[in-house]
């Protein structure tokens, strides 16, 4: 789903008001990854629309000066490798937000607003099952096939089969510095 298709999942305009509530008027920390990154935009007025062309497969993202400094992101190499799969990104970001990283197809690869909420849109959350399970999912597959051709699937998961252990580990990290910023804040 993507975050204008409110009328095909209404449950989107709860979701993105409680997003505006959590962030924007009590200040709570927030970390959402893809449509979490989307949401975050969003809610807090910034633009989401879908890209010339997706994003899929295991493919490199850049830190911006900004996200080289950041709590959550400093102890990541300036440009490292993630898992991506989307065909929306956020086009223009909140007020206030700071681009933490970007990558050739998606300039917002990763936001802040604020002290403590935070929206990536690459994918944090992976395991060795992902790749499979997504493709299963009619759109997810259709967008595999349109962007990596009919044997994109078995690349993509070689691919991510040698890269898990790097994701697994900047996961980690990244989970860890988000705790931080939290118990700081």
């Amino acid at each position: 789903m993507d975050v204008w298709q409110e009328n095909e999942h209404p449950w989107l305009v709860t979701e993105k008001a409680a997003v505006r509530e959590a962030v924007a008027e009590r200040g709570l920390p927030y970390l959402g990854i893809c449509l979490g990154h989307q949401l975050l935009a969003d809610a807090l007025g910034g633009e989401v629309g879908s890209m010339d062309a997706s994003e899929v497969g295991v493919m490199p993202v850049e830190l911006t000066e900004e996200g080289r400094a950041d709590p959550l992101l400093q102890d990541f190499a300036e440009r490292f490798l993630c898992l991506q799969w989307h065909g929306a990104a956020v086009k223009r970001p909140p007020a206030g937000a700071t681009i933490l990283a970007s990558s050739p197809l998606c300039a917002n690869q990763a936001m802040r607003v604020g002290g403590n909420a935070y929206g990536f849109q690459y994918h944090v959350e992976v395991t060795e099952q992902t790749v499979q399970d997504w493709a299963a999912i009619p759109e997810y597959e259709r967008s595999l096939r349109e962007t990596l051709g009919p044997d994109g699937l078995a690349r993509f998961k070689a691919d991510m089969d040698g890269a898990l252990p790097q994701f697994n580990a900047a996961a980690r990290r990244l989970y860890d510095s988000f705790k931080a910023v939290v118990r700081a804040g």
